[in-house]
């Protein structure tokens, strides 16, 4: 198990400097919403890695909240850049 939790963890934080390098480098706004969703997604993996791993149900609430503002802030950057053009 904790070869798969080293695995996992590497995974997560090469995705999330991936996600950092594409809100720094992003040559539109829209690559730098997107990659903000992105690393919003893999804190709130993280965060369910981590409940898995100590076997509690701590940061469900928070997990629940941070799905909700990726959703609603992706649906609202989309509705207006389609207003827009």
């Amino acid at each position: 198990m904790t070869a798969v939790i080293i695995v996992v963890s590497v995974m997560l934080a090469v995705a999330a400097a991936g996600a950092i390098f594409r809100i720094i480098r992003g040559p539109s706004i829209l690559d730098r919403v997107l990659a903000a969703d992105v690393l919003l997604a893999i804190v709130g993996g993280a965060l369910i890695v981590d409940m898995v791993v100590y076997r509690n149900l701590d940061f469900l609430a928070l997990v629940i909240a941070i799905s909700l503002i990726g959703f609603i802030g992706s649906v609202t950057v989309a509705r207006f850049v389609t207003d827009r053009r």
